[in-house]
Protein backbone atom coordinates (compact mmCIF):
# COMPACT_ATOMS: atom_id res chain seq x y z
CA UNK A 1 0.00 0.00 0.00
CA UNK A 2 1.43 3.17 -0.49
CA UNK A 3 0.92 6.36 1.51
CA UNK A 4 0.55 9.66 -0.87
CA UNK A 5 2.78 7.93 -3.40
CA UNK A 6 5.24 6.41 -0.62
CA UNK A 7 5.61 2.91 -1.73
CA UNK A 8 6.52 -0.18 1.35
CA UNK A 9 7.20 2.21 4.43
CA UNK A 10 4.30 2.00 5.88
CA UNK A 11 6.23 1.33 9.18
CA UNK A 12 7.49 4.45 8.86
CA UNK A 13 4.39 6.62 8.34
CA UNK A 14 2.57 4.43 11.52
CA UNK A 15 5.53 5.77 13.49
CA UNK A 16 5.27 9.61 13.00
CA UNK A 17 1.53 9.13 13.38
CA UNK A 18 1.75 7.11 16.81
CA UNK A 19 3.93 9.56 18.08
CA UNK A 20 1.81 12.97 16.41
CA UNK A 21 -1.55 11.45 18.27
CA UNK A 22 0.01 11.23 21.50
CA UNK A 23 1.59 14.51 20.96
CA UNK A 24 5.23 13.38 21.32
CA UNK A 25 6.72 14.15 17.70
CA UNK A 26 11.00 14.60 17.94
CA UNK A 27 12.36 17.49 17.12
CA UNK A 28 15.40 16.12 15.59
CA UNK A 29 15.20 13.21 12.95
CA UNK A 30 18.00 11.57 10.84
CA UNK A 31 16.29 8.93 7.63
CA UNK A 32 18.92 6.72 6.64
CA UNK A 33 18.25 4.15 3.85
CA UNK A 34 19.98 3.54 0.47
CA UNK A 35 19.54 6.54 -1.95
CA UNK A 36 16.22 6.19 -4.26
CA UNK A 37 14.01 4.63 -1.47
CA UNK A 38 11.31 7.69 -0.42
CA UNK A 39 13.19 8.99 1.84
CA UNK A 40 12.73 12.65 0.80
CA UNK A 41 9.55 12.01 -0.56
CA UNK A 42 8.37 11.00 2.79
CA UNK A 43 10.13 14.19 4.26
CA UNK A 44 8.42 16.56 1.95
CA UNK A 45 4.84 14.38 2.72
CA UNK A 46 5.36 14.25 6.21
CA UNK A 47 6.13 18.64 5.87
CA UNK A 48 2.18 18.86 3.53
CA UNK A 49 0.73 16.84 6.60
CA UNK A 50 2.40 19.10 9.21
CA UNK A 51 1.31 22.32 7.34
CA UNK A 52 -1.84 21.08 5.88
CA UNK A 53 -4.52 23.99 6.90
CA UNK A 54 -7.33 21.02 6.44
CA UNK A 55 -6.29 18.07 8.20
CA UNK A 56 -6.38 17.55 11.99
CA UNK A 57 -3.81 19.46 14.18
CA UNK A 58 -1.81 15.85 14.88
CA UNK A 59 -2.26 14.14 11.79
CA UNK A 60 0.29 12.88 9.10
CA UNK A 61 -2.54 13.03 6.58
CA UNK A 62 -1.73 16.30 3.86
CA UNK A 63 -4.63 17.07 1.26
CA UNK A 64 -2.78 17.94 -0.98
CA UNK A 65 -5.02 20.63 -2.00
CA UNK A 66 -4.96 22.98 -0.25
CA UNK A 67 -2.39 26.45 -0.57
CA UNK A 68 0.11 25.07 1.75
CA UNK A 69 0.27 21.59 0.65
CA UNK A 70 0.59 23.41 -2.56
CA UNK A 71 3.18 25.51 -1.61
CA UNK A 72 5.02 22.84 0.26
CA UNK A 73 4.64 20.15 -2.95
CA UNK A 74 6.37 23.57 -5.72
CA UNK A 75 9.02 24.06 -2.94
CA UNK A 76 7.85 27.65 -2.26
CA UNK A 77 6.34 27.20 1.79
CA UNK A 78 7.91 29.88 3.84
CA UNK A 79 7.88 27.43 6.88
CA UNK A 80 9.89 25.27 4.28
CA UNK A 81 13.72 24.69 4.65
CA UNK A 82 15.49 22.55 2.14
CA UNK A 83 19.11 22.30 1.83
CA UNK A 84 21.69 19.91 0.11
CA UNK A 85 24.84 20.15 -0.96
CA UNK A 86 25.84 21.71 -4.59
CA UNK A 87 26.55 19.76 -7.67
CA UNK A 88 29.86 20.98 -7.87
CA UNK A 89 30.71 20.75 -4.29
CA UNK A 90 32.19 18.22 -1.93
CA UNK A 91 30.51 18.90 1.10
CA UNK A 92 27.58 21.16 2.05
CA UNK A 93 28.92 24.26 2.29
CA UNK A 94 28.49 26.11 6.22
CA UNK A 95 27.51 29.21 4.63
CA UNK A 96 23.86 27.06 4.18
CA UNK A 97 23.37 26.47 7.49
CA UNK A 98 24.49 29.37 9.02
CA UNK A 99 25.18 32.20 6.36
CA UNK A 100 27.96 33.69 4.97
CA UNK A 101 31.25 34.54 6.74
CA UNK A 102 29.76 38.85 6.95
CA UNK A 103 26.43 37.55 8.04
CA UNK A 104 26.84 34.24 10.56
CA UNK A 105 24.12 33.98 12.32
CA UNK A 106 21.69 36.15 10.73
CA UNK A 107 21.27 33.73 7.58
CA UNK A 108 21.05 30.30 6.73
CA UNK A 109 19.16 27.02 7.74
CA UNK A 110 19.82 27.67 11.82
CA UNK A 111 18.73 31.03 11.51
CA UNK A 112 15.66 30.28 9.61
CA UNK A 113 14.27 27.10 11.37
CA UNK A 114 14.65 29.46 14.54
CA UNK A 115 12.05 32.07 12.95
CA UNK A 116 8.37 32.65 14.28
CA UNK A 117 6.17 30.11 11.96
CA UNK A 118 4.67 31.81 9.07
CA UNK A 119 1.85 29.56 9.11
CA UNK A 120 1.79 29.50 13.07
CA UNK A 121 2.37 26.24 13.24
CA UNK A 122 5.59 25.00 12.84
CA UNK A 123 8.59 24.96 10.69
CA UNK A 124 10.38 22.45 9.13
CA UNK A 125 13.96 22.10 7.82
CA UNK A 126 15.50 19.00 5.61
CA UNK A 127 18.95 18.62 5.28
CA UNK A 128 19.33 16.29 1.86
CA UNK A 129 22.78 14.50 1.23
CA UNK A 130 23.45 14.69 5.14
CA UNK A 131 26.49 12.27 3.93
CA UNK A 132 28.18 14.84 3.10
CA UNK A 133 28.49 17.05 6.37
CA UNK A 134 31.70 17.84 7.00
CA UNK A 135 33.14 18.63 10.80
CA UNK A 136 32.15 21.93 10.39
CA UNK A 137 28.74 22.01 9.34
CA UNK A 138 27.85 19.15 11.88
CA UNK A 139 29.46 21.77 14.61
CA UNK A 140 27.24 23.91 12.87
CA UNK A 141 23.76 22.60 13.19
CA UNK A 142 24.95 21.39 17.39
CA UNK A 143 23.21 24.27 18.81
CA UNK A 144 20.30 23.83 17.07
CA UNK A 145 20.03 19.95 17.41
CA UNK A 146 20.67 20.25 21.01
CA UNK A 147 18.36 23.12 21.55
CA UNK A 148 15.54 22.94 18.91
CA UNK A 149 13.68 26.26 19.05
CA UNK A 150 10.00 25.84 19.72
CA UNK A 151 7.51 24.29 16.71
CA UNK A 152 10.57 23.17 14.84
CA UNK A 153 11.04 19.82 12.93
CA UNK A 154 14.96 19.16 11.23
CA UNK A 155 15.15 16.04 9.17
CA UNK A 156 18.24 14.82 7.84
CA UNK A 157 18.37 12.49 5.35
CA UNK A 158 21.50 10.14 4.51
CA UNK A 159 22.19 6.40 3.27
CA UNK A 160 23.98 4.96 6.30
CA UNK A 161 24.47 5.94 10.15
CA UNK A 162 27.93 5.26 9.54
CA UNK A 163 28.91 8.13 7.41
CA UNK A 164 26.90 10.41 10.10
CA UNK A 165 29.41 11.91 12.63
CA UNK A 166 28.85 11.10 15.95
CA UNK A 167 27.87 14.36 17.01
CA UNK A 168 24.83 14.02 14.35
CA UNK A 169 23.53 10.66 15.02
CA UNK A 170 23.92 10.91 19.32
CA UNK A 171 21.43 13.92 18.98
CA UNK A 172 18.79 12.38 15.86
CA UNK A 173 16.14 9.79 16.74
CA UNK A 174 16.82 7.77 13.95
CA UNK A 175 14.29 6.25 11.08
CA UNK A 176 15.66 3.64 8.79
CA UNK A 177 14.26 3.23 5.18
CA UNK A 178 14.59 -0.18 3.84
CA UNK A 179 15.45 -1.02 0.51
CA UNK A 180 12.36 -1.63 -2.07
CA UNK A 181 11.04 -5.02 -2.73
CA UNK A 182 11.81 -5.93 -6.32
CA UNK A 183 7.99 -6.50 -7.48
CA UNK A 184 7.32 -2.68 -6.42
CA UNK A 185 10.67 -1.54 -8.41
CA UNK A 186 9.44 -3.63 -11.51
CA UNK A 187 6.00 -1.95 -11.28
CA UNK A 188 7.06 1.63 -10.68
CA UNK A 189 9.23 1.66 -13.66
CA UNK A 190 6.61 0.02 -15.98
CA UNK A 191 3.75 2.73 -14.57
CA UNK A 192 6.28 5.37 -14.87
CA UNK A 193 6.91 4.54 -18.23
CA UNK A 194 11.06 4.19 -17.58
CA UNK A 195 10.17 0.79 -19.89
CA UNK A 196 7.32 -1.23 -21.26
CA UNK A 197 8.69 -4.77 -20.99
CA UNK A 198 7.87 -6.41 -17.45
CA UNK A 199 10.48 -8.49 -17.95
CA UNK A 200 13.07 -5.79 -18.53
CA UNK A 201 11.42 -4.04 -15.97
CA UNK A 202 11.99 -7.20 -13.13
CA UNK A 203 15.58 -7.97 -14.49
CA UNK A 204 16.61 -3.89 -13.83
CA UNK A 205 14.87 -3.94 -10.34
CA UNK A 206 16.68 -7.32 -9.56
CA UNK A 207 19.87 -5.37 -10.25
CA UNK A 208 18.55 -2.16 -8.50
CA UNK A 209 19.26 -3.09 -4.83
CA UNK A 210 15.74 -2.19 -3.61
CA UNK A 211 16.76 1.90 -5.18
CA UNK A 212 14.45 3.32 -7.60
CA UNK A 213 17.57 5.49 -8.50
CA UNK A 214 19.89 3.04 -9.58
CA UNK A 215 16.99 1.60 -11.43
CA UNK A 216 16.81 4.33 -13.39
CA UNK A 217 20.45 4.84 -14.24
CA UNK A 218 20.08 0.84 -15.28
CA UNK A 219 17.03 1.71 -17.67
CA UNK A 220 20.26 3.03 -20.24
CA UNK A 221 20.42 0.17 -23.06
CA UNK A 222 24.25 1.54 -23.64
CA UNK A 223 24.93 0.06 -20.06
CA UNK A 224 23.91 -3.26 -20.97
CA UNK A 225 25.73 -3.31 -24.68
CA UNK A 226 28.66 -2.88 -22.30
CA UNK A 227 27.77 -5.19 -19.76
CA UNK A 228 28.59 -7.52 -22.00
CA UNK A 229 32.12 -6.66 -23.00
CA UNK A 230 32.56 -6.05 -20.03
CA UNK A 231 31.70 -9.73 -18.76
CA UNK A 232 33.66 -11.18 -21.44
CA UNK A 233 36.48 -9.79 -20.49
CA UNK A 234 35.91 -10.43 -16.94
CA UNK A 235 35.67 -14.17 -18.03
CA UNK A 236 39.18 -14.30 -19.73
CA UNK A 237 41.93 -16.03 -18.22
CA UNK A 238 44.23 -13.19 -18.46
CA UNK A 239 42.80 -9.39 -17.90
CA UNK A 240 44.49 -7.39 -20.26
CA UNK A 241 43.75 -4.35 -17.65
CA UNK A 242 45.75 -1.42 -19.54
CA UNK A 243 43.74 -1.52 -22.77
CA UNK A 244 40.68 -2.58 -20.45
CA UNK A 245 40.98 0.71 -18.64
CA UNK A 246 41.20 2.57 -21.54
CA UNK A 247 37.77 1.18 -22.68
CA UNK A 248 36.20 1.64 -19.70
CA UNK A 249 36.98 5.21 -18.85
CA UNK A 250 35.74 5.89 -22.46
CA UNK A 251 32.71 4.47 -21.61
CA UNK A 252 32.20 6.65 -18.67
CA UNK A 253 33.46 9.89 -20.26
CA UNK A 254 30.35 9.45 -22.56
CA UNK A 255 27.83 9.74 -19.38
CA UNK A 256 28.30 13.77 -20.02
CA UNK A 257 31.08 16.39 -18.37
CA UNK A 258 29.50 16.80 -14.99
CA UNK A 259 30.67 14.29 -12.23
CA UNK A 260 27.32 12.70 -10.88
CA UNK A 261 26.29 11.03 -13.87
CA UNK A 262 29.95 9.64 -14.60
CA UNK A 263 29.85 8.34 -11.26
CA UNK A 264 26.74 6.78 -11.07
CA UNK A 265 27.54 5.02 -14.45
CA UNK A 266 30.69 3.66 -13.27
CA UNK A 267 28.89 2.23 -10.37
CA UNK A 268 27.17 0.49 -12.55
CA UNK A 269 29.96 -0.82 -13.64
CA UNK A 270 31.73 -1.79 -11.60
CA UNK A 271 28.59 -3.05 -9.86
CA UNK A 272 28.06 -5.61 -12.93
CA UNK A 273 31.71 -7.07 -12.26
CA UNK A 274 30.58 -7.66 -8.55
CA UNK A 275 27.64 -9.61 -8.91
CA UNK A 276 29.27 -11.49 -12.27
CA UNK A 277 32.15 -12.68 -8.79
CA UNK A 278 28.99 -13.80 -6.94
CA UNK A 279 27.34 -15.25 -9.57
CA UNK A 280 30.84 -17.10 -10.37
CA UNK A 281 31.54 -18.14 -6.59
CA UNK A 282 28.45 -20.16 -6.82
CA UNK A 283 28.54 -21.45 -9.98
CA UNK A 284 31.98 -23.00 -8.68
CA UNK A 285 30.51 -24.16 -5.60
CA UNK A 286 27.58 -25.96 -7.33
CA UNK A 287 25.15 -23.95 -6.12
CA UNK A 288 23.54 -23.24 -9.36
CA UNK A 289 19.61 -21.70 -8.32
CA UNK A 290 20.43 -17.77 -8.91
CA UNK A 291 22.71 -18.66 -12.25
CA UNK A 292 21.46 -16.29 -15.05
CA UNK A 293 21.02 -18.38 -17.88
CA UNK A 294 22.73 -16.36 -20.30
CA UNK A 295 25.65 -16.11 -18.56
CA UNK A 296 26.32 -19.56 -18.20
CA UNK A 297 28.71 -20.00 -21.05
CA UNK A 298 30.98 -17.04 -19.45
CA UNK A 299 30.82 -18.48 -16.35
CA UNK A 300 32.09 -21.85 -17.92
CA UNK A 301 35.13 -19.80 -19.69
CA UNK A 302 35.98 -18.28 -16.01
CA UNK A 303 36.24 -21.75 -14.69
CA UNK A 304 37.63 -23.47 -17.37
CA UNK A 305 40.27 -20.85 -16.83
CA UNK A 306 41.05 -22.20 -13.33
CA UNK A 307 37.96 -21.47 -10.86
CA UNK A 308 39.46 -20.64 -7.47
CA UNK A 309 37.52 -19.44 -4.51
CA UNK A 310 40.14 -17.36 -2.82
CA UNK A 311 40.81 -15.74 -5.99
CA UNK A 312 36.92 -15.08 -6.92
CA UNK A 313 36.33 -13.93 -3.27
CA UNK A 314 39.63 -11.50 -3.29
CA UNK A 315 38.50 -10.04 -7.18
CA UNK A 316 34.39 -9.84 -5.66
CA UNK A 317 36.21 -7.87 -2.41
CA UNK A 318 38.41 -5.47 -4.89
CA UNK A 319 34.99 -4.48 -6.73
CA UNK A 320 32.90 -3.90 -3.31
CA UNK A 321 35.92 -1.52 -2.66
CA UNK A 322 36.37 0.25 -5.49
CA UNK A 323 32.24 0.59 -5.45
CA UNK A 324 33.03 2.80 -1.88
CA UNK A 325 36.28 4.66 -3.39
CA UNK A 326 33.14 5.93 -5.66
CA UNK A 327 31.83 7.55 -2.94
CA UNK A 328 34.46 8.96 -1.82
CA UNK A 329 35.55 11.06 -4.79
CA UNK A 330 38.34 9.03 -5.88
CA UNK A 331 39.98 10.25 -9.11
CA UNK A 332 37.92 8.20 -11.36
CA UNK A 333 40.87 7.09 -13.65
CA UNK A 334 43.17 6.33 -11.48
CA UNK A 335 40.75 4.26 -9.82
CA UNK A 336 40.04 2.92 -13.17
CA UNK A 337 43.12 1.33 -13.62
CA UNK A 338 43.96 0.57 -9.97
CA UNK A 339 40.52 -1.47 -9.75
CA UNK A 340 41.30 -3.58 -13.02
CA UNK A 341 45.24 -3.81 -11.80
CA UNK A 342 43.72 -5.47 -9.01
CA UNK A 343 41.32 -8.18 -11.11
CA UNK A 344 44.20 -8.77 -13.47
CA UNK A 345 46.91 -9.62 -10.86
CA UNK A 346 44.36 -11.42 -8.08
Amino acid sequence: MAWHGIEAHDDVIEQFARALSRGRLGASFLFVGPAGVGKRLAAMKLAQGLLCERSEAASVEPCEECPACQQVLAGTHPDVHLVQKPADKRDIPVALLIGEKERRGQEGLCHDIAMKPHSGLRRVAIIDDADTLNQEGANALLKTLEEPPPHSLLILLGTSPAKQLPTIRSRCQMVRFSPLPDEVVARLLVEQDVVDDPGMASRLASYSGGSMQAAYELADPDLWRFREELLRQLSNAVIDSPRFSREVSKFVDAAGKPAPPRRARLRQVIGFAAEFYRQLLRYGLGDERAIEAELRHLLDAAAAGGFSVDRTSARLQRCLEAAEQIDRNANQNTLIEAWLDSLAAA
